[in-house]
């Protein structure tokens, strides 16, 4: 164990950067999310003053922070994989570079500072889906949940023109902006397709949107999968809940069509696209996102 580190006196707040600190060409603000993986701030440029969101590198099994914010790992045992995957994440930052569409977070710079990496984001003001399907902010037409899921889709096409897969797609991933404008958020889990790394970082699974594929290290992971995630969102947006996790559906479905559901109550090619969107078996489901565009038309 690192002589520095002692879980019981750890101070909670070493968790995360202070509002006030500067790094690289900003300033931290607040914090704004935090995972297993990374923490993600508001922070502000100092050379304009115009906000970003920042995110920062931090395995909370593998590393942590010190007293002068540097990121260590716990010990030398955790320190070949927290290298592994500050070296992945800081690969991951060059690829979301090169991506560039109005409907996904824009990455605009990536450093290295306190021992770990950093990528900083656009940030820009909204509610994310989920909030606003518990909340019951919005009324959903047919004709809202066509135009929000087919911007998504332009966004979510151009990331898989680069043989990328996001692999999180979920209500609490989609903002959206004034104008209902969605932006697909979060790329902590994008992968190559087919792969490349013979060993992943991790395995990250949303129960009810992650497709059966996402279960397994071996699962064939491609579009399709990406598309589960956005029929699942869909069915999330007509039954203000989470779909039954794909597992439980493998072994018994229990999710009713939204062909039976809601035929009285919305068309029936949008019922019928989201329910080949969600089909268990990864074969059955569109296998590009032009091909469910296709049938998000009326």
């Amino acid at each position: 164990m690192n002589e520095y580190y002692d879980p019981e006196t750890y101070p909670k707040e070493w968790n995360y950067l202070q509002s006030g600190t500067i790094i690289d060409h900003y300033m931290i603000e607040r914090e704004l999310a935090h995972g297993g993986f990374s923490s993600v701030y508001l922070a502000r440029q100092l050379t304009d003053q115009v906000q970003v969101a920042i995110k920062e590198y931090l395995p909370r099994k593998l590393a942590h922070r010190t007293w002068n914010n540097a990121v260590v790992a716990h010990s030398d045992e955790t320190k070949t994989l927290f290298m592994r995957g500050r070296a992945l994440f800081f690969e991951e930052a060059k690829v979301l570079a090169t991506l560039h569409h109005p409907n996904i977070v824009e990455v605009i710079n990536f450093f290295q500072a306190n021992s770990t990496v950093y990528m900083v984001m656009t940030y820009d003001y909204g509610i994310t889906l989920d909030i606003l399907l518990q909340e019951k902010r919005m009324t959903l037409t047919e004709q809202l949940l066509v135009d929000i899921f087919l911007a998504l889709l332009n966004g979510v096409a151009a990331i898989h023109n680069h043989n990328l897969v996001h692999l999180d797609i979920k209500p609490a991933n989609i903002l959206i902006r004034p104008g209902n404008d969605p932006l697909l958020l979060d790329f902590g889990a994008i992968q190559t397709f087919p792969p490349q790394h013979k060993i992943v970082n991790s395995k990250v699974l949303t129960k009810g949107f992650s497709p059966i594929e996402q279960y397994s290290l071996r699962g064939n992971l491609g579009p399709w999968t990406d598309i589960y995630a956005i029929g699942a969102s869909m069915r999330a947006c007509l039954d203000c809940k989470a779909p039954p996790p794909a597992r439980e559906r493998e072994q018994k479905d229990s999710l009713i069509p939204a062909t039976r559901v809601y035929r009285r109550k919305y068309p029936e090619f949008l019922l019928e696209a989201i329910d080949w969107a969600m089909q268990i078996d990864p074969s059955r489901r569109p296998q590009s996102v032009e091909d469910f565009k296709q049938a998000l038309i009326a």
